[in-house]
């Protein structure tokens, strides 16, 4: 078809049945004009240092100066077929609650989230009834404080922003619900930051109440280092050093910001498996109806007189 397509357009003219001929135009590069070359090889020129221009200034800006980008890790949960590490999102949660809760909120977390996925509907149950609620109003227009329920969110550290900059001098801690899928890098960067805290270079000073931290923008964070080595206890044993900390409480916000993680491959490997059957099913139905038609010999004879 390609090929028709393109005899056609290198037609120079075309015989109608009155012997005259049209005139067609000839579309190829070679035959333009030298000034319409330039053109054309001018735009060419600009369009090309047009997407350059726009991936240097995104480099520069995903590559500063002062800030690392953060190492590759291999997450059990990375691969096409890989799940969640439900006991390292366990460990996450009492990291998240032991250690950054005092600062972090989870806004958008309820307790109901936990059933079926590091807890028992009554574990859940019993983590949600330690904190107080404030509800109401009550019968006589008054707010009470009551346990907590499943239908519950997450407390929050703080009343209000205001509040939050007040205690971290100026600075706003960021909510930990979806923060994976808010920072370039996802958990590979939350990793690193929270285990990249050092001493500054020569050179750089940091003001008073701010951190050296290689892999934030700019190299100054007003958070301090909040995960050390047996900072908690892990309920079922595992060894609390830095990393192990990190790499849970990092687990935890990956799951935290996409839950259907686990079901969304699980419908993906059954989408596969249910559309390669259907494919294999089509083509014999396929092959199996045309092949009468497309193994039959046509022959033309001419009627004898």
């Amino acid at each position: 078809m390609a090929a028709v397509i393109s005899r056609g357009i290198r037609v120079v003219g075309l015989r109608i049945p009155n012997n005259s001929i049209v005139p067609r135009v000839n579309f190829s590069f070679r035959n333009l004009p030298k000034s319409k070359k330039i053109l054309c090889g001018a735009l060419g020129l600009i369009t090309t240092g047009g997407i350059g221009l726009g991936v240097a200034l995104q480099t520069a800006v995903w590559a500063s100066g002062f800030e690392l980008h953060p190492p590759s890790y291999p997450w059990s949960h990375s691969g096409y077929l890989s799940s969640f590490d439900h006991a390292s999102i366990r460990r996450g949660y009492q990291v998240y609650k032991q250690v950054c809760a005092a600062c972090h909120s989870m806004n958008y977390m309820y307790y109901r989230n936990l059933v079926g996925t590091i807890m028992t509907e009554d574990e859940a149950k019993a983590e949600a009834e330690e904190t107080q609620v404030l509800d109401g109003p009550d019968e006589n227009g008054n707010m009470f404080e009551r346990p907590g329920k499943l239908s519950d969110r997450f407390p929050r550290p703080y009343v209000n922003d205001e509040a939050a900059k007040a205690a971290n001098n100026g600075a706003l801690p960021p909510d930990l619900t979806f923060i994976t899928g808010a920072r370039h890098g996802g958990e590979d960067y939350i990793f690193a930051l929270l285990t990249g805290y050092c001493d500054p270079p020569a050179g750089i000073e940091i003001r008073e109440g701010m951190h050296y931290n290689p892999f934030f923008p700019g190299g100054a964070i007003s958070m301090a280092r909040s995960l050390f080595d047996d900072a908690i206890e892990y309920e079922d044993g595992t060894p609390a050093t830095t990393s192990q900390l990190a790499k849970d409480v990092v687990t935890f916000l990956r799951w935290s910001a996409e839950p259907e993680h686990d079901d969304r491959k699980r419908m993906g490997i059954k989408a596969v498996m249910i559309g390669t059957t259907l494919i294999a099913i089509a083509f014999y139905y396929k092959r199996h109806k045309w092949s009468v038609l497309k193994s039959r010999k046509l022959a033309f004879k001419p009627k004898q007189y």
